[in-house]
């Protein structure tokens, strides 16, 4: 399909969790410091900036958030984000009551602590509503950030995509962009697709693949090697049950593992978040360790400790990848859109060396 031709990338969100929280005050900050804007990936694609996204919808199923608009729901609890722009007048669209389904685990409503969920008693929307809800507000993309382990509910939002015409953007680990049965639905429906699970701006993956092919690069055997990621937002604490994380180290492991020249064994590799400390809130930590042989087996070893406002991290990515939805929507391309996605993208449908992967993105933006 061929995306309405306005100046404005109408968006929709589902889950208006702290990476929401950053890409809506995003939106609005760009808007206000237009090129004075601090760390924008990427500030012109194809003639459009960040302050070009327009959000028309939102979708979660908290109590605090259900019924108030994505200004008001961007700082309601459980969100613990740094507040980088707090003037959200603009962003009045309404944020609806979503199903449930597997996005809600079971000791996310038992935990005390404000960082667990407040299930709304609003009903939830079927698929046809929310379908109707996408054509309604002319949503053209949608920007998935629903918690870790929603495999049932990623799923639900991406047909519901597909139903309304409108392209997705995956920014968790669950695996659409690079399913290959996904993929067969998205080309089918004239649907373009990026994703899945968004590096982080400068997070903990970008920095051990970095660190990692700088090894072989080098020459240096790398032997082993962990990255140990603690925080204190919903995520961490969503991800503190063990069977919600098979896909999330999946995605992150195999992000370091592809920049390997030779792969390492599963008992010498160890990726993905380790603890929930509630006082870190949006701040992750990032304890990454390579221990490797120089030239003659001289043993080397490196330790990085990396501290980042996690959610802002990903939401300078999204703001490029719905974008790049949009460029994909202008020239009528369906499925998944690997040129876009390996740069932004732990888990996209091709792996591809970062410099590389950035230069596939400018080439895909510019239409060569």
């Amino acid at each position: 399909m061929t995306a309405k031709k306005t100046n404005k990338i109408r968006t929709a969100i589902v889950g208006v969790g702290n990476c929401a929280s950053s890409l809506i005050q995003g939106v609005s900050y760009c808007r206000s410091l237009g090129e004075k804007a601090v760390g924008v990936s990427f500030p012109d694609l194809a003639g459009y900036c960040p302050g070009d996204v327009e959000l028309v919808a939102g979708f979660d199923v908290d109590a605090r958030k259900v019924g108030r608009t994505l200004g008001e729901a961007a700082f309601a609890t459980p969100n613990c984000t740094e507040r980088f722009h707090t003037d959200l007048a603009e962003q009045t669209a309404k944020v609806h009551r979503g199903p449930d389904l597997d996005g809600v685990a079971s000791h996310m409503l038992a935990n005390p602590e404000d960082r667990s969920f407040r299930l709304s008693d609003a009903p939830a929307l079927s698929r046809e509503e929310i379908v109707q809800i996408l054509k309604d507000t002319g949503a053209e993309v949608m920007v998935i950030f629903l918690p870790v382990g929603s495999q049932k509910a990623v799923e639900f939002y991406a047909q519901c995509a597909l139903d309304a015409g409108v392209a997705i953007v995956n920014g968790i680990p669950v695996f659409i962009a690079s399913n290959p049965v996904w993929a067969e639905k998205l080309n089918a429906a004239g649907i373009p697709c990026l994703g899945d699970d968004f590096k982080a701006q400068l997070g903990a993956t970008i920095v051990h693949r970095t660190l990692a092919n700088l090894a072989d690069m080098r020459g240096v055997e790398i032997d082993r090697t962990y990255q140990l990621n603690v925080g204190g937002n919903t995520d961490f604490l969503n991800m503190s049950e063990q069977g919600r994380l098979t896909l999330k180290r999946e995605s992150k492991t195999e992000a370091v593992q592809s920049v390997m020249e030779d792969r390492l064994p599963d008992t010498d590799i160890r990726i993905g978040p380790s603890d929930y400390v509630p006082w870190l809130e949006d701040r992750k930590v990032a304890y990454v360790r390579l221990e490797g042989r120089l030239f003659g087996g001289a043993r080397t070893n490196i330790e990085l400790r990396l501290d980042v406002e996690d959610s802002p991290n990903a939401a300078a990515e999204a703001l490029t990848a719905i974008r790049c939805a949009r460029i994909a929507l202008d020239r009528g391309l369906a499925g998944p859109i690997s040129a876009a996605s390996a740069f932004l993208f732990k888990h996209p449908p091709e792996q591809i060396e970062d410099t590389d992967a950035h230069d596939q993105l400018l080439a895909f933006a510019n239409g060569d």
